[in-house]
Protein backbone atom coordinates (compact mmCIF):
# COMPACT_ATOMS: atom_id res chain seq x y z
CA UNK A 1 0.00 0.00 0.00
CA UNK A 2 2.69 2.39 0.50
CA UNK A 3 4.31 1.73 -2.63
CA UNK A 4 1.04 2.55 -4.30
CA UNK A 5 1.12 5.89 -2.55
CA UNK A 6 4.23 6.52 -3.10
CA UNK A 7 4.44 6.21 -6.45
CA UNK A 8 0.74 8.05 -6.84
CA UNK A 9 3.08 11.19 -5.23
CA UNK A 10 5.88 10.57 -7.70
CA UNK A 11 3.34 10.59 -10.71
CA UNK A 12 1.11 13.76 -9.65
CA UNK A 13 4.19 15.56 -8.76
CA UNK A 14 5.41 15.31 -12.69
CA UNK A 15 2.08 16.23 -13.85
CA UNK A 16 1.95 19.06 -11.98
CA UNK A 17 5.47 20.44 -12.26
CA UNK A 18 7.07 18.57 -15.18
CA UNK A 19 3.93 18.04 -18.00
CA UNK A 20 2.40 21.92 -17.58
CA UNK A 21 6.21 23.24 -18.60
CA UNK A 22 6.32 21.01 -21.61
CA UNK A 23 3.23 22.38 -22.89
CA UNK A 24 3.70 26.21 -21.79
CA UNK A 25 6.83 25.80 -24.11
CA UNK A 26 4.78 24.42 -27.14
CA UNK A 27 2.18 26.79 -26.55
CA UNK A 28 4.89 30.12 -26.45
CA UNK A 29 6.31 28.36 -30.05
CA UNK A 30 3.21 28.53 -31.27
CA UNK A 31 2.01 31.82 -30.50
CA UNK A 32 5.04 33.34 -31.92
CA UNK A 33 4.57 31.56 -34.99
CA UNK A 34 0.95 32.74 -35.11
CA UNK A 35 1.16 36.08 -33.86
CA UNK A 36 -1.28 38.91 -34.51
CA UNK A 37 0.11 42.10 -33.11
CA UNK A 38 -4.11 43.44 -32.68
CA UNK A 39 -5.27 40.44 -31.46
CA UNK A 40 -2.58 40.15 -28.69
CA UNK A 41 -2.50 44.15 -27.86
CA UNK A 42 -4.10 44.07 -24.78
CA UNK A 43 -2.50 41.05 -23.05
CA UNK A 44 0.91 42.39 -24.20
CA UNK A 45 0.53 45.72 -22.47
CA UNK A 46 -0.98 43.67 -19.18
CA UNK A 47 2.12 41.42 -19.63
CA UNK A 48 4.16 44.65 -19.96
CA UNK A 49 3.11 46.56 -17.49
CA UNK A 50 3.76 43.18 -14.80
CA UNK A 51 6.93 43.47 -16.06
CA UNK A 52 7.49 46.12 -13.99
CA UNK A 53 7.49 45.56 -10.11
CA UNK A 54 8.78 42.47 -9.35
CA UNK A 55 7.29 41.62 -5.34
CA UNK A 56 7.51 37.50 -4.93
CA UNK A 57 6.89 36.04 -1.64
CA UNK A 58 8.51 33.17 -1.12
CA UNK A 59 8.37 30.07 1.12
CA UNK A 60 10.95 26.76 1.19
CA UNK A 61 14.09 25.76 2.32
CA UNK A 62 17.46 28.49 1.81
CA UNK A 63 19.41 31.10 3.17
CA UNK A 64 20.32 34.09 0.73
CA UNK A 65 20.48 37.90 0.17
CA UNK A 66 20.68 39.66 -2.44
CA UNK A 67 20.66 43.41 -3.69
CA UNK A 68 21.01 44.91 -7.23
CA UNK A 69 20.89 48.47 -9.07
CA UNK A 70 20.75 47.63 -13.07
CA UNK A 71 22.00 44.03 -13.99
CA UNK A 72 25.50 44.49 -13.62
CA UNK A 73 25.51 45.93 -10.60
CA UNK A 74 24.45 42.99 -8.52
CA UNK A 75 25.50 41.08 -5.11
CA UNK A 76 24.01 37.99 -4.13
CA UNK A 77 25.46 35.07 -1.52
CA UNK A 78 23.38 32.06 -0.62
CA UNK A 79 21.30 29.16 -2.08
CA UNK A 80 17.45 28.99 -2.24
CA UNK A 81 14.75 26.48 -3.65
CA UNK A 82 11.28 27.87 -3.11
CA UNK A 83 7.89 28.32 -4.44
CA UNK A 84 6.41 31.72 -5.30
CA UNK A 85 3.74 33.79 -5.42
CA UNK A 86 3.37 37.43 -6.42
CA UNK A 87 4.10 39.66 -9.09
CA UNK A 88 6.20 37.90 -11.78
CA UNK A 89 8.08 40.92 -12.51
CA UNK A 90 10.78 41.06 -16.02
CA UNK A 91 10.18 38.23 -17.84
CA UNK A 92 12.70 38.45 -20.23
CA UNK A 93 11.25 36.51 -23.23
CA UNK A 94 7.34 36.20 -24.78
CA UNK A 95 6.01 33.94 -21.65
CA UNK A 96 2.78 34.23 -19.64
CA UNK A 97 4.13 35.50 -15.95
CA UNK A 98 2.59 33.15 -13.65
CA UNK A 99 1.82 34.39 -10.24
CA UNK A 100 2.79 31.11 -8.95
CA UNK A 101 6.12 29.50 -9.51
CA UNK A 102 9.11 27.56 -8.42
CA UNK A 103 12.60 29.44 -7.92
CA UNK A 104 15.89 28.57 -7.49
CA UNK A 105 18.96 29.96 -7.39
CA UNK A 106 21.82 29.46 -5.01
CA UNK A 107 25.95 30.82 -5.33
CA UNK A 108 27.37 34.31 -5.12
CA UNK A 109 27.00 37.33 -7.45
CA UNK A 110 29.28 40.27 -7.12
CA UNK A 111 29.32 43.14 -10.12
CA UNK A 112 29.91 41.23 -13.22
CA UNK A 113 31.44 37.66 -11.49
CA UNK A 114 28.58 35.56 -11.65
CA UNK A 115 29.33 31.72 -10.03
CA UNK A 116 25.37 31.48 -9.38
CA UNK A 117 23.19 29.03 -11.19
CA UNK A 118 19.73 29.42 -12.27
CA UNK A 119 17.80 32.66 -10.35
CA UNK A 120 15.01 34.61 -11.87
CA UNK A 121 15.18 36.83 -14.50
CA UNK A 122 16.82 40.25 -14.17
CA UNK A 123 15.76 43.16 -16.06
CA UNK A 124 18.69 45.44 -17.45
CA UNK A 125 18.17 48.48 -15.17
CA UNK A 126 16.31 46.72 -12.72
CA UNK A 127 16.73 47.65 -8.74
CA UNK A 128 15.85 45.37 -6.16
CA UNK A 129 16.67 43.45 -3.40
CA UNK A 130 15.72 39.83 -1.71
CA UNK A 131 16.59 37.71 1.17
CA UNK A 132 15.39 34.28 2.32
CA UNK A 133 15.56 33.41 5.86
CA UNK A 134 14.87 29.39 6.40
CA UNK A 135 11.72 29.08 5.15
CA UNK A 136 10.22 32.80 4.03
CA UNK A 137 11.54 35.29 2.29
CA UNK A 138 10.75 37.89 -0.51
CA UNK A 139 12.09 39.27 -3.67
CA UNK A 140 11.13 42.44 -4.75
CA UNK A 141 12.43 44.63 -7.29
CA UNK A 142 11.19 47.58 -10.10
CA UNK A 143 12.69 48.12 -13.58
CA UNK A 144 12.21 51.14 -15.31
CA UNK A 145 13.55 50.05 -18.50
CA UNK A 146 10.28 48.10 -18.68
CA UNK A 147 7.95 51.49 -18.37
CA UNK A 148 9.34 52.45 -21.27
CA UNK A 149 8.89 48.92 -22.58
CA UNK A 150 4.94 49.53 -21.82
CA UNK A 151 4.52 53.06 -23.21
CA UNK A 152 6.60 52.16 -26.27
CA UNK A 153 4.08 49.03 -26.95
CA UNK A 154 1.42 51.62 -26.90
CA UNK A 155 2.38 52.07 -29.93
CA UNK A 156 3.48 48.54 -31.78
CA UNK A 157 7.07 49.35 -30.32
CA UNK A 158 8.46 45.92 -28.31
CA UNK A 159 12.06 47.21 -26.87
CA UNK A 160 12.44 44.04 -24.78
CA UNK A 161 11.25 41.65 -27.04
CA UNK A 162 8.85 39.75 -24.89
CA UNK A 163 5.51 40.18 -26.45
CA UNK A 164 3.72 37.38 -28.04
Amino acid sequence: MRKVTFITIIVLAALIFIVPQGFAQESTQKAASEKHPILCYLPNRIFDMLDIVRLRLRVGPGVSVGARVTKLTNVFVGFHSTLYAGVHGPRGEAEIPWPVGVENHGGADVSLVKASVAGPYIGPLETGIEFQAGIIGISFGICPYEMLDFVTGLVFIDLQKDDF
